[in-house]
């Protein structure tokens, strides 16, 4: 792999996150590569190859970070709300047929 390769694919990463407002680990998951290479080649290498496009990408990964905390508190809330229900239902179960 030479550098216009790195570069593409440095390229091609800032657009797709830009356009479909993934965050970086979906971009991974998407591209086939790991995070960490995601995040550098953005973080890091984008700021030499494209400025602009560095800007916007790293206003978006700005923005993905200051709102993780709400995802990572509403994937609790969704276990602990399944996990309710469940136990409703075992205890509905054992009501009607007994325990």
């Amino acid at each position: 792999m030479n550098y216009n390769d790195l570069d593409d694919r440095t390229i091609k990463l800032a657009y797709y996150i830009l356009e479909n407002h993934t965050t970086i680990r979906a971009t991974a998951k998407a591209f086939g590569i790991p995070k960490s290479t995601v995040h550098h080649d953005l973080s890091t290498k984008l700021k030499y190859i494209n400025y602009q496009l560095f800007l916007d990408v790293k206003k978006l990964m700005e923005e993905n970070f200051s709102v993780k905390h709400i995802h990572g508190g509403e994937s609790t809330k969704q276990k602990y709300q399944a996990l309710k229900k469940e136990i409703t239902e075992d205890e509905e179960h054992d009501y009607y047929y007994g325990a």
